[in-house]
């Protein structure tokens, strides 16, 4: 199968999102398929030749890429330059013709997806198109009135897609309730070889707590839809030691709201496997996660996890066996599950375990062939219809 993946994000870029893409593409390589990525450049200056035909990697960190990645010129988003905006290009629907894609993967579609899915349209491919990102719950964010708005953006894009995969039963829901068609639960993966309990590091334990705290611990972006200050709460909490890793714009102003706390800055790859397994308590705070990958991470990595009890993490965490649930945007809530959980080292070992046992199944090969059974069926159903 020749499947080009139009992605929003892409590493070097760390989030959600390009992760996500990376691992899909690996594993279609690895079942003998043959992938294209396309997403917008990382840096501001243009795309080199080889980039632009996509025959070759147009960065070092691209070398590592298990296939070619076609960059499209872009420029950061205001206010938040870590995430970039692909310019309108021509090179996306060349990439597909260049390819003779059997089908069109559209990661997150909203800037580049939209061309894609127009492209894969007029060329009469079949697309898939994958949400992952609640931009209704961001527009609420940060401008207050968008929320209606992004949901028509959202419904247009995804409804011309074959398929539209949702990576949880709430993210489901919120798609059909507002009108999106075709909708299938398609979950994510976690590497349960690099996050595994194993990786616990009593000596980093000691640099970060040095006088034996309980380390409670957030990973992820460091953005207002994040809400990470609700972490104050914990951070006053005697003997408990708040830890933050990540980066974005909030960043200046987590200094004073959770004073006492370490900011390790982004971290990744077998580094981060080790914090999160010398993590006491993982703690996610956004209430806007289609599906919250840093939960799983935490999960698989034998820590008893505390999130709101909305979006993505109702279906990872069950209340009461892998860590507790909370109500969304309630400091006061997260506090007491801090320090209910500190308070209970048999409780803490207890979810950990169950934690790490619950997710042992969810790999990204499994979650990889799931996919590739979706494929199947879109192009199966477009056969049926042309016959």
């Amino acid at each position: 199968m020749r499947v080009v993946i139009v992605t929003e994000s892409f590493p070097p870029d760390v989030n959600g999102v390009a992760h996500c893409a990376l691992q899909t593409a690996r594993h279609l390589v690895e079942r003998g398929h043959t992938p294209v990525v396309v997403a917008p450049a990382t840096s501001p200056k243009l795309s080199t030749p080889s980039e632009q035909s996509g025959a070759s990697f147009g960065t070092a960190s691209e070398a590592a890429a298990p296939c070619p990645v076609v960059r499209i010129p872009s420029l950061p988003l205001p206010g938040y330059p870590q995430v970039r905006v692909a310019l309108p290009s021509r090179r996306v629907a060349a990439a597909i013709t260049a390819h003779r894609a059997d089908i069109v993967h559209l990661a997150s579609p909203f800037v580049l997806g939209v061309r894609g899915m127009a492209a894969a349209g007029r060329l009469g491919i079949p697309a898939v198109a994958v949400y992952q990102t609640d931009l209704a719950g961001y527009a609420r964010t940060y401008i207050s009135t968008g929320e209606a708005t992004a949901w028509r953006r959202i419904r247009s894009v995804h409804a011309a897609a074959d398929r539209t995969l949702a990576p949880s039963t709430a993210a489901l829901h919120d798609l059909e309730a507002h009108g999106v068609p075709r909708v299938r639960l398609w979950p994510r993966g976690v590497d349960t070889v690099r996050f595994r309990p194993q990786h616990r590091d009593d000596a980093l334990r000691r640099e970060l707590a040095p006088n034996g705290e309980l380390i409670v611990g957030y990973v992820g972006r460091l953005a207002p839809e994040k809400q990470i200050e609700l972490l104050a709460g914990a951070c006053g909490l005697p003997g408990v030691r708040v830890v933050v890793v990540g980066d974005g714009p909030s960043r200046p102003s987590l200094d004073q709201a959770l004073p006492g706390a370490v900011f390790l800055g982004r971290r990744t790859g077998d580094e981060l496997a080790r914090i999160f397994a010398s993590l006491d308590v993982f703690v996610h705070t956004g209430p806007f996660e289609t599906f919250c990958q840093t939960v799983q991470e935490a999960m698989a990595s034998g820590v008893p996890v505390v999130a709101p009890a909305a979006g993505g993490p109702l279906d990872l965490v069950a209340h009461g066996r892998t860590g507790l649930l909370v109500p969304p945007r309630d400091e006061a809530a997260v506090r007491d599950a801090v320090w209910s959980l500190a308070a209970d080292p048999a409780l803490r070992a207890a979810y950990g375990a169950e934690a790490r046992r619950t997710v042992e199944g969810r790999t990204w090969a499994a979650v990889g062939d799931a996919l590739i059974e979706h494929y199947t069926d879109v192009l199966a159903g477009r056969a049926a219809v042309a016959a």
